[in-house]
């Protein structure tokens, strides 16, 4: 059975399963890969143990070549070299046909036998005309993919209050489904401006211990509730989680805390 890994397609695109066919690759790595009848270039992202073949049958989306050489890196930059063009020729059909669209990037395709538009639209646009005329002027297959604000943060990069590069576009293999639940869980402030990262969504890094609060909360009271103490009836006014300390007002500028401890 061939070893499989995941590598994400471009620059830009999907992460996917792909056998390596005993090639020999790390994560890093930069390969040529054979993806529907064409020649695409992508990185590795996983290791080989780190994918499970039995868990991916029926998901592998093409097969691994070899590993990029000189002239292969070359072949890539001056596909890059085109993409500038590519975009102005295409904002210009926009243009012509009056839609209500923002490109973003665009990308070759290793063998440039086809090219990417990715693009911004507040709604669902109808572009089949805009195709056939794309198609004429690159004579190649043409493929527009209308993405989202987080996708728009990935592609462009960007650095994030914490100081560090963008999760998305430094190494999150997807998006996983993110609520203001999850801020909300963990205690934080639910201030947009506090919980939302550059692309105006909540952050990818609400996800990252929301497991690990929600379960150290279970036992432990909410803001607000009433709570009957040695000292008399109280509400809780705040809980830290992670310390398990609940801080509760008596009434008459009397303010207890009390901790709570790990159950077993």
């Amino acid at each position: 059975m061939s070893q499989i890994v995941q590598v994400r397609l471009g620059e830009y695109r999907e992460v996917g399963f792909y056998s390596l066919n005993d090639l020999a690759c790390d994560r890093g790595d930069y390969v040529i890969l054979e993806v529907e009848h064409s020649s695409e270039f992508g990185q590795v992202v996983s290791s080989i143990s780190a994918v499970c073949p039995t868990k991916v049958a029926g998901k592998v989306s093409g097969r691994i070549l070899r590993k990029v050489t000189e002239g292969d890196l070359r072949q890539i930059a001056n596909n890059r070299t085109k993409v500038q063009d590519a975009i102005n020729a295409c904002m210009g059909k926009i243009n012509d046909c009056q839609l209500q669209m923002n490109i973003v990037k665009a990308e070759y395709t290793f063998d440039s036998s086809k090219i990417f538009f990715f693009f911004l639209a507040d709604g669902r646009i109808d572009f089949r005309n805009l195709v056939k005329d794309l198609a004429k002027v690159f004579r190649m297959r043409i493929e527009l993919k209308q993405i989202g604000v987080r996708d728009k943060a990935k592609i462009i990069g960007g650095y994030g209050v914490c100081g560090r590069e963008l999760c998305c576009s430094s190494y999150l293999k997807g998006f996983h489904p993110l609520s203001v639940k999850m801020a909300k869980e963990q205690g934080l402030p639910l201030n947009p401006s506090r919980i939302s990262g550059v692309c105006g969504r909540i952050k990818c890094c609400m996800a990252y211990e929301f497991q690990v609060y929600k379960e150290l909360s279970k036992d432990l009271p909410h803001v607000g509730d009433k709570m009957i103490m040695d000292d008399g009836k109280g509400r809780v006014i705040d809980v830290n989680i992670l310390k398990r300390l609940v801080t509760i007002d008596l009434g008459e500028g009397k303010i207890v805390k009390t901790a709570f401890p790990v159950n077993a």
